[in-house]
């Protein structure tokens, strides 16, 4: 749905708490969406958050990508006390729609939007946002005793060939599940006092994973804000590594660029995505950011963790040894990390911006694989990643029960529910990657 109504000026009304209030239509707010200019509405009031959102905790891109649109869904599903959040957003209130003005913007459909608001209260009222501490507690204690297993297979046995590759393994396990935990705590509230939340993230992906809670906030929200789109979402900027897609291979064909012989991508992807996303691409990615933005922090929690682990191991191996020892465990993790993460978003829609509602958004970027005790811990419950792109904040162990009402959401309006086995998410990978690049190479030699 467009906005509707002429352009107008802004009119004065009176307003809540006796102060002056503009009234502006859907045309008067898209307007301001560049970087130095950007409003967005949320509930129908009207927001300037041109300078806030440089100071967004969340990052500057994630708040931007939403300006000059409603921004209501996005809010509500980022925000798990809304109410708290609402002391920063009064001062940077202008206005808010004119009546006659309809509630969502563009393409967004009001009766999807009024269904999974529904949907969103209904959860609410089952209790499915509020997390079992106890289950986080034992799923970190099960990660600290990997840790030590790992540890111990060493001091026991030796550091011969056999032990070493177990003793690998162990730690990518650790450090695969320590990655779903710190997931979990960057977006929902385990605990009721945020402080210790905070903590404990930092902790989870500093002291246990060597990387940084803030790179991970910046960059994480924004694939929920707006996943699969182009120039907003960052998990699909290949860097011209590959096209993925139906339209950027075309594009990129039609230009004639050609960085890569992305014909080929479904092959080299073995010898460039899983092996070195995480080594390579994420390592210098983190170090760039903290020292960047002066997050020391960050770099101090990341620093603990490499402390640890040298202490724990270099006695054993050496200082070298320790290095190939745990480049050989990033190397495991990464492979985990990509098929786990690409299974559910690669195959799918990928294109710019649509100004969908959040619902059609979501399901259009995120398929599931299917329930198993194996999948939940393999994937840390990612499995089920279309509920948790719709409900970001809601604890992971809740998807289950939230599945069938998402489902039959989806049903009454004929929007696709994906669901596939775990094997077929991992094909679906290579698969899309060589439709894409044939589509590129069509559109290379099309005179």
């Amino acid at each position: 749905m467009g906005g509707g109504g002429q352009l107008t000026e802004p009119v004065e009304t009176s307003a809540c708490g006796g102060r002056a209030a503009s009234v502006y239509t859907w045309d008067e707010v898209q307007k301001h969406c560049h970087r130095n200019d950007q409003w967005l509405v949320i509930n129908r009031k009207v927001y300037n958050v041109t300078q806030w959102a440089k100071r967004h905790p969340g990052g500057l891109r994630v708040i931007s990508h939403y300006a000059g649109e409603d921004a209501t869904e996005a809010f509500l599903a980022f925000h798990p006390n809304p109410k708290l959040v609402q002391k920063f957003l009064k001062p940077l209130l202008i206005g808010e729609l004119a009546v006659t003005e309809p509630s969502q913007d563009r393409n967004k459909n009001a009766a999807v939007a009024e269904d999974f608001q529904a949907l969103r209260t209904r959860a609410e009222g089952l209790g499915l946002f509020q997390a079992q501490p106890l289950f986080f507690c034992l799923h970190l204690g099960h990660i600290l005793l990997l840790e030590l297993l790992a540890w111990m297979s060493v001091w026991l046995c030796g550091t011969g060939w056999s032990t070493t590759l177990l003793c690998s393994f162990i730690l990518a396990v650790a450090q695969a599940q320590a990655g779903w935990l710190q997931h979990d705590f960057g977006h929902l509230s385990v605990f009721k006092l945020s402080r210790w939340n905070h903590i404990f993230h930092k902790f989870i992906i500093g002291h246990l994973k060597g990387a940084s809670g803030n790179w991970w906030n910046h960059r994480h929200f924004q694939h929920h804000a707006k996943p699969n789109v182009f120039s907003k979402d960052p998990d699909v900027n290949m860097l011209h590594v590959f096209v993925v897609g139906d339209i950027q291979p075309v594009e990129y064909g039609i230009k004639k660029i050609k960085y890569m012989p992305y014909h080929h991508q479904h092959q080299y992807f073995f010898l460039v995505g899983p092996p070195l996303l995480i080594p390579v691409y994420f390592h210098i990615q983190i170090l760039r950011a903290m020292f960047s933005r002066r997050d020391w922090v960050d770099l101090a929690w990341s620093m603990s963790y490499y402390l640890r682990y040298f202490c724990c191991y270099a006695p054993f191996y050496g200082l070298l040894g320790s290095v190939a020892l745990i480049s050989f465990v990033r190397f495991l993790e990464s492979h985990w990390f990509v098929w786990v993460t690409q299974m559910n978003h690669l195959p799918m829609n990928i294109d710019h911006e649509k100004q969908q509602d959040w619902l059609s958004m979501q399901l259009s970027a995120t398929c599931n694989i299917e329930q198993s005790c194996f999948n939940d811990w393999f994937s840390g419950h990612l499995n089920f990643q279309i509920e948790h792109h719709l409900f970001p904040t809601m604890p992971r162990h809740n998807y289950q029960v939230l599945a069938p009402l998402v489902r039959a959401l989806c049903e009454k309006h004929g929007i696709p529910y994906q669901e596939k086995t775990l094997w077929r998410g991992v094909a679906d990978v290579v698969r899309s990657l060589k439709n894409s690049g044939d589509l590129w190479m069509d559109a290379y030699l099309h005179k």
